[in-house]
């Protein structure tokens, strides 16, 4: 049975969210920017359109979420209040207590989530390190482990291009994670190199070997953010797409190859950027795609440029390297641990189907970066 205290803290934490995101003025700007869906011309221009329906979407969003947690945290209050009456038992109390602190933990999680790119869909490459097969079937358990996360959590994912392994798994992959809100403000906590221990089944002698796979986790940019790409440093090259064989055989050179040169503007040093896209048999639909997703990772390195210099303020935190070693996943041991926030769980088979949600939220709980900042 919960105590007086837990109910109080329940209380005010709930009022506090109210205040924290500031309801009573995102409740005015619902009303007035929904007032604009309502003009007779509204959908004349379907770009402007749609980009307005997901502004009003975005603050409902906030709104709902707010109104879950007052529902709750006073359906609380009424169940103590009636324990005390016998009209409710112990279990119902503590039952009520547990749905009122998971939302107050998703709204809280939420407020974490300020930055102008977190809202956005996100980019997610996987690319298997050093050691052969057993890394390319790392590589290719971590894509499957990201697969189930989106799918538990409504989003939908595309393979954007795919490289075999050589016996087994993948050597690399990118995907584009979309159709739901923050994908990016949640998957940015996966950037990283990701360590696994185990007995190898590639192994005749059955060794115990260490494998790497390294993920990279960009915004996926939209029509609404600009990104400055000058066409005299863009080149393209087209091939077949592999395929299964069969009716599966790409017969056309519908895939398509994008090499940029990118400067940066800080060293002058020149740098290739390379991205490969193979997801439709159409051309045009691959050069589309392709140049959206350079567009994301000159995007993500403006952003990163940003964020390198805010570490350097924020003397007293850890310091976040997005190419360090970020996580273990210790199988024998059954332990999967993050280097970053020492969050740990003995539940393996659980995250590497996709239950990732304690290992962002300690993350973003841990590291959180305010617009403010």
């Amino acid at each position: 049975m919960i105590t007086s205290d837990q109910l109080k803290d329940v209380l005010e934490r709930a009022d506090k969210l109210k205040h924290y995101l500031k309801i009573d003025e995102k409740q005015v700007e619902f009303e007035e920017e929904d007032l604009r869906t309502q003009a007779p011309d509204f959908w004349e221009d379907p770009k402007r359109a749609e980009e307005q329906m997901k502004k009003v979407k975005s603050i409902k969003r906030w709104l709902d979420g707010y109104k879950q947690v007052r529902t709750l945290a006073d359906e609380l209050q009424l169940a103590f209040d009636f324990y005390k009456d016998e009209m409710v038992t112990e279990e119902e109390v503590d039952a009520d207590y547990r749905k009122a602190i998971d939302a107050i933990e998703e709204l809280e999680l939420m407020n974490m989530l300020r930055q102008k790119e977190d809202p956005m869909d996100a980019v997610l490459k996987i690319n298997s390190g050093a050691g052969g097969t057993e890394a390319q079937d790392w590589a290719q358990m971590l894509m499957r482990m990201y697969q189930r996360w989106c799918e538990a959590h409504g989003y939908k994912v595309t393979i954007n291009d795919l490289q075999d392994g050589d016996e087994a798994g993948i050597k690399s992959v990118t995907m584009t994670i979309e159709g739901g809100e923050y994908a990016y403000g949640y998957l940015k906590s996966e950037n990283g190199v990701h360590r696994l221990v185990r007995v190898s089944p590639y192994n005749a002698q059955g060794k115990r070997m260490t494998s790497f796979a390294s993920v990279f986790v960009t915004p996926l940019v939209d029509d609404t953010i600009e990104v400055f790409v000058d066409p005299a440093k863009l080149s393209w090259d087209t091939f077949r797409s592999s395929g299964a064989g069969g009716q599966n055989v790409n017969k056309v050179e519908s895939g398509v190859r994008l090499r940029y040169w990118y400067t940066d503007p800080d060293t002058g040093e020149e740098e290739e950027i390379l991205i490969e896209n193979t997801e439709t048999r159409d051309q045009p639909k691959n050069k589309e795609r392709a140049l959206k997703l350079l567009k994301s990772q000159l995007y993500d390195r403006a952003m990163k440029k940003r964020l390198e210099a805010q570490a350097k303020i924020e003397a007293g935190k850890k310091k976040i390297e997005w190419g360090s070693q970020i996580r273990s996943y210790v199988f024998d041991d059954k332990r999967v641990k993050d280097h970053r926030t020492n969050y740990q769980t003995s539940d393996v088979d659980g995250v590497m189907n996709g239950k990732l949600d304690d290992f962002i939220k300690a993350y973003l709980m841990e590291f959180p970066v305010t617009e403010e900042n």
